[in-house]
C-alpha cells in the first residue's frame, strides 16, 4: 500500500510554546501532545517522535515494534526530565500494516489525541479518548454534548509519563482504496466540530492543503491550545519497486500491560471489507 500525506502544526493564540510534535513518514503517521510546560512537555513529545521515527522507511509497522516505541519513550522520559518534575505526552497515530496477506491500518492511541477515518463519505472516530470526560460519557453520567464545557475536559487518564508503563490502545482496520485518515491533537477537536472536520476532509482533495486548512481554522476559531494535524490518503498510483514489498505481520500484539488507569482492550479489530 502506498500513501500520500500532509501535515501542519501551530502554536495557537494562547500557548507560549508549541508542545506538539508530529511524524509523517511511511509506514507511521502520528501526533504527540506534550504536557508539562517548557523543557518538559515539548521534550516529551519530541522524544516520542524520535523513537517512532526509527520505524520510518520500513514496508510495514509491526504491532510489537510500535509498542516498543511507547516503552522506549517512557524510559527516556524518566531519565531526561529533571527530578521532581512531571511530564508526559499523548500519542495518537496510524501505521501501515499487513496481516494474513491483507493490508490494514494499525491505529494506536494513548491520551486524548485522536485518529479519524473518512471512508465512503462517512467520518468515524477510530480512537477512544483516555480522559475523565470520556469515562463519564461511557458511564452515562454526562451526555456527549456536555463534554466541551465540563471543568475536567482537559484531564487525561493515560499518557506516556514519568511514572508507570504506557498502556496504549490498538485497532487493526482493513485498509480501503478510498480511505483518508486524520491524526490530530485535541487543539483541533476543541475548536472544530466533527461536522466541520468532515466537510474539510471531504472537500479538500490534497492532503497537505487539508491539514493546513484544518489547523488554520482551529487557530482562527480560538486557538486555545497547540494544534497539529496529519492527513493520510491511500495513493492510487502504482507503487515504485522500493514500496512494493510487504511482509506478513506476526499478528496483533497481545501482551498484558500494567497501567494505573482503567484498562481497555489492548487491541480492537474491525473485520469486514472496505
Amino acid at each position: 500500500m502506498r500513501t500520500s500525506w500532509g501535515s501542519a502544526t501551530d502554536r495557537g493564540l494562547v500557548r507560549r510554546i508549541n508542545e506538539d510534535a508530529l511524524l509523517a513518514y511511511p509506514p507511521v503517521f502520528l501526533v504527540a501532545d506534550g504536557m508539562g510546560g517548557h523543557a518538559a512537555g515539548d521534550v516529551a513529545s519530541r522524544l516520542a517522535v524520535e523513537e517512532f521515527a526509527q520505524l520510518a522507511g520500513r514496508p510495514v509497522a509491526e504491532p510489537d515494534e510500535v509498542h516498543a516505541c511507547f516503552r522506549r519513550t517512557a524510559r527516556r522520559l524518566r531519565t531526561v526530565v529533571e527530578a521532581g518534575r512531571t511530564a508526559g505526552t499523548t500519542v495518537a497515530g496510524v501505521g501501515v500494516a499487513a496481516y494474513d496477506g491483507a493490508e490494514y491500518w494499525l491505529v494506536f492511541n494513548i491520551g486524548d489525541s485522536r485518529v479519524y477515518r473518512l471512508a465512503d463519505g462517512v467520518l468515524e472516530q477510530i480512537s477512544v479518548d483516555h480522559s475523565v470526560v470520556q469515562e463519564l460519557i461511557d458511564a452515562g453520567q454526562i451526555a456527549p454534548e456536555q463534554a466541551d464545557e465540563h471543568p475536567e475536559r482537559h484531564v487525561v487518564t493515560r499518557a506516556i509519563a514519568t511514572s508507570g508503563e504506557p498502556a496504549p490502545d490498538y485497532w487493526l482496520i482493513p485498509a480501503g482504496p478510498g480511505d483518508r485518515l486524520l491524526v490530530c491533537t485535541d487543539g483541533l477537536t476543541i475548536e472544530l466540530s466533527d461536522a466541520r472536520i468532515h466537510q474539510v476532509l471531504a472537500g479538500v482533495p490534497d492532503p497537505q492543503e487539508a491539514a493546513e486548512q484544518l489547523v488554520a481554522e482551529a487557530v482562527a476559531a480560538g486557538g486555545r491550545d497547540n494544534v497539529s494535524a496529519v492527513v493520510v490518503d491511500v495513493a492510487a498510483a502504482t507503487p515504485p519497486s522500493d514500496m512494493e514489498a510487504t511482509r506478513p505481520s506476526r499478528g496483533p500484539w497481545t501482551d498484558e500491560v500494567d497501567g494505573a488507569t482503567i484498562p481497555r482492550s489492548s487491541l480492537h479489530r474491525t473485520e469486514g471489507s472496505s
